[in-house]
């Protein structure tokens, strides 16, 4: 995809062959806020909301490290009903925790707090409205994020969007166009949460078939950037693994050792059947030469990749 006279940055990653491995940001928390008017560049930190419920909830989603994303239907569809909010977290048993409401005024959103700290999410009342994205604990399916946020980054948008039309006729339970999840130059960029699974370099045929994999229990190591409880070489390390072995699901891999030598970083991965046991891989960290890596950002910078160069079973 590419656009004569203008820089995107993910047309230019895609022809340097950036890697994407290991580029999951950190985070076991995400709140999620319907807000169908326009999402400012810098999303919810921009929004001229009540100024102490927004304190609050910036306090409260800071001290657990979650992330606060706008979110909305692909289309911007009209009203159907009040917008939703949504807490979510993910744990390491896959019991995830989910709590969601819905919100009128600003203020309505000092819910979110509550939910934040408590130490096991509530489910919703019977009549309480749902985010509409199954996932009362006890095992339904995530929630589908696509970064669509095009005021951030134009990449989000131009690749973006295709992909929220292509996921939403699919799953239009599940799916919702969110602000910036980071790795503009990744774009298409979908976030499968409370999983915590980041997948790029997406258009819509591959994020169908990824998310669809996704759901069935079946990560794939083609489009994956990693899973956001893991640090980068360890991302990387269990990409190595998937790409060896086969898909997996979201839990049938595990790190169980990590140790850093001054060249880089050897981490066992356990598994369950049929995968192995055990898998013992090599990691090593280079950085990449002085690049434009956003659209919005002309300054050039460096980047971090990290590299499997040994996989071996145990």
């Amino acid at each position: 995809m590419t656009t004569t006279g203008r820089f995107f940055c993910a047309d230019a990653a895609r022809t340097r062959g950036d890697s994407f491995v290991g580029t999951a940001p950190h985070g076991t928390a995400w709140v999620l806020i319907e807000y169908r008017g326009g999402w400012p560049a810098n999303g919810f930190d921009g929004l001229g909301l009540e100024p102490g419920t927004k304190a609050l909830v910036f306090a409260a989603a800071q001290a657990v490290r979650a992330r606060v994303l706008l979110i909305r239907r692909h289309g911007r569809q009209g009203p159907q009903g009040p917008p939703r909010w949504a807490v979510l977290h993910y744990d390491g048993t896959g019991a995830h925790r989910r709590h969601w409401g819905t919100w009128e005024r600003d203020e309505d959103l000092a819910q979110i707090a509550p939910a934040l700290s408590a130490p096991t999410f509530a489910a919703p009342a019977v009549d309480a409205p749902a985010l509409d994205a199954p996932g009362e604990p006890g095992g339904r399916r995530p929630v589908v994020l696509v970064c669509a946020h095009g005021l951030h980054d134009a990449c989000c948008a131009v690749r973006g969007r295709p992909v929220g039309r292509a996921l939403s006729e699919r799953w239009p339970e599940l799916v919702w166009e969110c602000t910036h999840v980071g790795g503009d130059r990744f774009a298409a960029n979908v976030v499968v949460v409370p999983d915590g699974v980041y997948y790029g370099n997406l258009d819509a045929a591959s994020s169908v078939a990824v998310v669809e994999e996704h759901l069935k229990g079946r990560i794939h190591a083609e489009h994956l950037r990693g899973y956001t409880d893991l640090f980068p070489p360890q991302q990387a390390a269990v990409a190595a693994v998937l790409d060896r072995f086969g898909p997996a699901g979201r839990h049938d891999y595990a790190v169980a050792r990590t140790f850093r030598d001054e060249d880089g970083w050897q981490i066992r991965v356990t598994g369950r059947p049929p995968g192995p046991a055990a898998v013992d891989v090599v990691v090593r960290a280079r950085r990449t030469p002085q690049n434009q890596l956003t659209c919005r950002g002309p300054a050039t910078s460096s980047a971090v990749v990290y590299d499997a160069v040994s996989v071996r079973p145990v």
